[in-house]
Protein backbone atom coordinates (compact mmCIF):
# COMPACT_ATOMS: atom_id res chain seq x y z
CA UNK A 1 0.00 0.00 0.00
CA UNK A 2 1.11 3.13 -0.75
CA UNK A 3 1.82 5.72 2.27
CA UNK A 4 -0.27 8.37 2.22
CA UNK A 5 1.21 12.43 2.04
CA UNK A 6 1.32 13.81 5.31
CA UNK A 7 0.21 17.44 5.43
CA UNK A 8 0.99 19.63 8.47
CA UNK A 9 -2.17 22.14 9.08
CA UNK A 10 -0.77 25.33 11.21
CA UNK A 11 -4.03 27.22 12.22
CA UNK A 12 -4.68 28.95 15.49
CA UNK A 13 -8.42 28.69 14.16
CA UNK A 14 -9.70 25.45 15.35
CA UNK A 15 -12.88 25.82 12.80
CA UNK A 16 -10.81 26.48 9.42
CA UNK A 17 -7.95 23.82 10.47
CA UNK A 18 -10.63 21.65 11.23
CA UNK A 19 -12.51 22.55 7.67
CA UNK A 20 -9.01 22.07 5.97
CA UNK A 21 -8.18 18.62 7.37
CA UNK A 22 -11.74 17.44 6.48
CA UNK A 23 -11.15 18.42 2.91
CA UNK A 24 -7.66 17.10 2.75
CA UNK A 25 -8.75 13.87 4.30
CA UNK A 26 -11.13 13.71 1.87
CA UNK A 27 -8.69 13.36 -1.01
CA UNK A 28 -6.36 11.03 1.03
CA UNK A 29 -4.45 13.11 2.57
CA UNK A 30 -3.10 12.06 6.50
CA UNK A 31 -3.30 16.03 8.12
CA UNK A 32 -2.02 17.31 11.64
CA UNK A 33 -3.24 20.40 13.19
CA UNK A 34 -1.48 22.52 15.32
CA UNK A 35 -2.27 25.59 16.53
CA UNK A 36 0.82 28.05 17.11
CA UNK A 37 4.05 28.50 15.65
CA UNK A 38 6.32 26.68 18.53
CA UNK A 39 4.51 23.80 18.57
CA UNK A 40 4.43 23.80 14.38
CA UNK A 41 8.14 23.42 14.90
CA UNK A 42 8.40 20.39 17.03
CA UNK A 43 5.64 18.42 15.07
CA UNK A 44 7.64 18.84 11.96
CA UNK A 45 10.54 17.01 13.04
CA UNK A 46 8.34 14.31 14.65
CA UNK A 47 5.61 14.04 12.00
CA UNK A 48 7.96 15.08 8.98
CA UNK A 49 5.20 16.04 6.46
CA UNK A 50 5.45 16.20 2.60
CA UNK A 51 3.95 19.88 2.95
CA UNK A 52 2.81 22.69 5.74
CA UNK A 53 0.23 25.01 5.32
CA UNK A 54 1.12 28.16 7.57
CA UNK A 55 -0.97 30.46 8.97
CA UNK A 56 0.59 33.95 9.22
CA UNK A 57 -1.11 35.30 12.23
CA UNK A 58 -0.06 33.10 15.13
CA UNK A 59 -0.21 33.51 18.91
CA UNK A 60 3.81 33.58 19.77
CA UNK A 61 6.02 32.72 16.92
CA UNK A 62 4.01 33.65 14.21
CA UNK A 63 4.21 32.29 10.48
CA UNK A 64 6.78 34.62 8.99
CA UNK A 65 9.06 33.47 12.09
CA UNK A 66 7.73 29.57 11.72
CA UNK A 67 8.74 29.86 7.84
CA UNK A 68 12.04 31.05 8.74
CA UNK A 69 13.31 28.44 10.89
CA UNK A 70 11.68 25.14 9.09
CA UNK A 71 13.80 27.13 6.04
CA UNK A 72 17.20 26.74 7.46
CA UNK A 73 16.96 23.07 7.72
CA UNK A 74 14.82 21.68 4.82
CA UNK A 75 12.86 22.93 1.77
CA UNK A 76 9.50 21.04 2.24
CA UNK A 77 6.66 22.92 0.24
CA UNK A 78 4.99 25.74 2.52
CA UNK A 79 1.79 27.44 1.67
CA UNK A 80 1.13 30.63 3.31
CA UNK A 81 -2.64 31.39 4.69
CA UNK A 82 -3.78 34.64 5.35
CA UNK A 83 -6.39 37.07 5.74
CA UNK A 84 -3.98 40.02 4.14
CA UNK A 85 -4.21 40.98 0.54
CA UNK A 86 -1.35 43.13 0.63
CA UNK A 87 1.80 42.47 -2.42
CA UNK A 88 4.42 43.37 0.73
CA UNK A 89 2.71 39.84 2.73
CA UNK A 90 3.24 38.14 -0.24
CA UNK A 91 6.64 39.26 -1.14
CA UNK A 92 7.89 38.95 1.96
CA UNK A 93 6.62 35.15 2.95
CA UNK A 94 7.98 34.29 -1.00
CA UNK A 95 11.03 35.99 0.27
CA UNK A 96 11.45 33.54 3.38
CA UNK A 97 10.69 30.73 1.11
CA UNK A 98 7.21 30.10 0.87
CA UNK A 99 6.45 28.14 -2.18
CA UNK A 100 2.35 29.78 -2.47
CA UNK A 101 0.43 31.61 -1.03
CA UNK A 102 -3.59 31.60 -0.45
CA UNK A 103 -5.91 34.21 0.81
CA UNK A 104 -8.30 33.66 3.06
CA UNK A 105 -11.53 33.08 2.52
CA UNK A 106 -10.58 30.55 0.30
CA UNK A 107 -12.43 28.10 -1.89
CA UNK A 108 -11.98 24.51 -0.95
CA UNK A 109 -11.24 23.19 -4.52
CA UNK A 110 -8.73 25.92 -5.26
CA UNK A 111 -7.20 24.79 -1.67
CA UNK A 112 -6.87 20.89 -2.61
CA UNK A 113 -5.78 22.43 -6.18
CA UNK A 114 -2.92 24.09 -4.87
CA UNK A 115 -1.55 21.75 -2.59
CA UNK A 116 -2.21 18.93 -5.76
CA UNK A 117 0.40 21.13 -7.40
CA UNK A 118 2.95 22.13 -5.33
CA UNK A 119 3.40 18.25 -4.10
CA UNK A 120 3.16 17.48 -8.00
CA UNK A 121 6.28 20.03 -8.22
CA UNK A 122 7.61 18.52 -5.18
CA UNK A 123 8.69 14.87 -5.52
CA UNK A 124 12.17 13.89 -4.54
CA UNK A 125 13.66 11.48 -6.88
CA UNK A 126 14.88 8.33 -4.56
CA UNK A 127 18.47 8.69 -4.30
CA UNK A 128 19.69 4.68 -4.82
CA UNK A 129 17.98 4.66 -8.28
CA UNK A 130 20.06 5.71 -11.40
CA UNK A 131 19.51 9.53 -12.65
CA UNK A 132 16.81 9.48 -14.89
CA UNK A 133 16.94 11.23 -18.24
CA UNK A 134 14.76 14.13 -19.61
CA UNK A 135 14.36 17.37 -18.52
CA UNK A 136 18.12 18.08 -17.21
CA UNK A 137 20.83 20.67 -18.19
CA UNK A 138 24.34 21.03 -17.17
CA UNK A 139 27.37 23.85 -17.38
CA UNK A 140 30.69 23.92 -16.08
CA UNK A 141 30.25 23.16 -12.12
CA UNK A 142 26.22 23.65 -12.28
CA UNK A 143 23.81 20.42 -12.90
CA UNK A 144 20.09 21.32 -13.13
CA UNK A 145 17.40 18.34 -12.80
CA UNK A 146 13.46 18.80 -13.69
CA UNK A 147 12.95 15.34 -13.25
CA UNK A 148 14.20 14.70 -9.84
CA UNK A 149 14.39 18.16 -8.71
CA UNK A 150 17.58 18.52 -7.94
CA UNK A 151 20.37 21.21 -8.70
CA UNK A 152 24.37 20.04 -8.12
CA UNK A 153 26.63 23.19 -8.19
CA UNK A 154 30.14 22.56 -7.59
CA UNK A 155 29.86 19.10 -6.49
CA UNK A 156 26.99 20.09 -3.93
CA UNK A 157 23.59 19.39 -3.71
CA UNK A 158 21.52 22.61 -3.47
CA UNK A 159 18.44 22.69 -1.31
CA UNK A 160 16.22 24.95 -3.22
CA UNK A 161 12.31 24.76 -3.29
CA UNK A 162 10.12 24.01 -6.15
CA UNK A 163 9.70 27.36 -7.81
CA UNK A 164 13.07 28.35 -7.66
CA UNK A 165 14.40 25.32 -9.44
CA UNK A 166 11.99 25.74 -12.07
CA UNK A 167 12.97 29.12 -12.89
CA UNK A 168 16.84 28.48 -12.77
CA UNK A 169 15.62 25.60 -15.28
CA UNK A 170 13.83 27.37 -17.30
CA UNK A 171 16.36 30.24 -17.68
CA UNK A 172 19.18 27.67 -18.52
CA UNK A 173 17.49 25.45 -20.54
CA UNK A 174 17.42 28.43 -23.05
CA UNK A 175 20.44 30.40 -23.03
CA UNK A 176 21.22 33.91 -23.58
CA UNK A 177 17.44 34.75 -24.30
CA UNK A 178 15.90 37.27 -22.58
CA UNK A 179 12.49 36.96 -20.61
CA UNK A 180 10.45 39.69 -19.18
CA UNK A 181 9.01 39.19 -15.94
CA UNK A 182 5.42 38.72 -17.14
CA UNK A 183 6.95 36.01 -19.26
CA UNK A 184 8.53 34.14 -16.27
CA UNK A 185 5.48 34.81 -14.05
CA UNK A 186 3.19 33.14 -16.41
CA UNK A 187 5.39 30.48 -17.31
CA UNK A 188 6.48 29.46 -14.19
CA UNK A 189 3.28 30.60 -11.74
CA UNK A 190 0.86 30.12 -14.58
CA UNK A 191 -1.21 32.80 -15.73
CA UNK A 192 -4.02 32.01 -13.45
CA UNK A 193 -1.69 33.42 -10.64
CA UNK A 194 -2.71 36.45 -8.83
CA UNK A 195 0.14 38.11 -7.89
CA UNK A 196 3.60 40.80 -8.74
CA UNK A 197 6.23 40.57 -11.42
CA UNK A 198 8.20 41.47 -7.90
CA UNK A 199 7.91 38.02 -7.35
CA UNK A 200 10.20 36.90 -9.65
CA UNK A 201 13.23 39.27 -8.41
CA UNK A 202 12.76 37.93 -5.24
CA UNK A 203 13.18 34.31 -6.56
CA UNK A 204 16.33 35.58 -8.82
CA UNK A 205 17.46 37.12 -5.59
CA UNK A 206 17.09 33.57 -3.51
CA UNK A 207 18.75 31.64 -6.56
CA UNK A 208 21.50 34.33 -6.71
CA UNK A 209 22.16 33.84 -2.88
CA UNK A 210 22.82 29.74 -3.81
CA UNK A 211 24.35 29.91 -7.13
CA UNK A 212 27.22 32.68 -7.73
CA UNK A 213 27.78 33.37 -11.07
CA UNK A 214 30.70 31.16 -12.86
CA UNK A 215 33.57 32.56 -15.55
CA UNK A 216 31.32 30.96 -18.18
CA UNK A 217 27.98 31.16 -17.40
CA UNK A 218 25.83 33.65 -14.87
CA UNK A 219 21.86 34.70 -14.24
CA UNK A 220 21.90 38.40 -15.65
CA UNK A 221 19.71 41.22 -15.27
CA UNK A 222 18.37 42.80 -18.56
CA UNK A 223 17.15 46.38 -17.02
CA UNK A 224 14.28 47.64 -17.70
CA UNK A 225 13.14 43.79 -19.35
CA UNK A 226 13.65 40.69 -17.61
CA UNK A 227 16.75 38.25 -16.83
CA UNK A 228 18.69 35.40 -19.00
CA UNK A 229 20.96 32.97 -18.32
CA UNK A 230 24.11 33.96 -20.21
CA UNK A 231 26.90 32.03 -21.60
CA UNK A 232 29.95 33.34 -22.63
Amino acid sequence: MIAKQKILIVDDDENISELISLYLTKEFYDTRIVHDGETALREFDTYQPNLILLDLMLPGMDGYQVCREIRQRSSVPIIMLSAKGEVFDKVLGLELGADDYIIKPFDSKELVARVKAVLRRFQPYPAQQPKPSGKYVSYTELEINLTNYSVVYRGRNIDMPPKELELLYFLASSPNQVFTREQLLDHIWGYEYIGDTRTVDVHIKRIREKIKDYANWSIATVWGIGYKFEVK
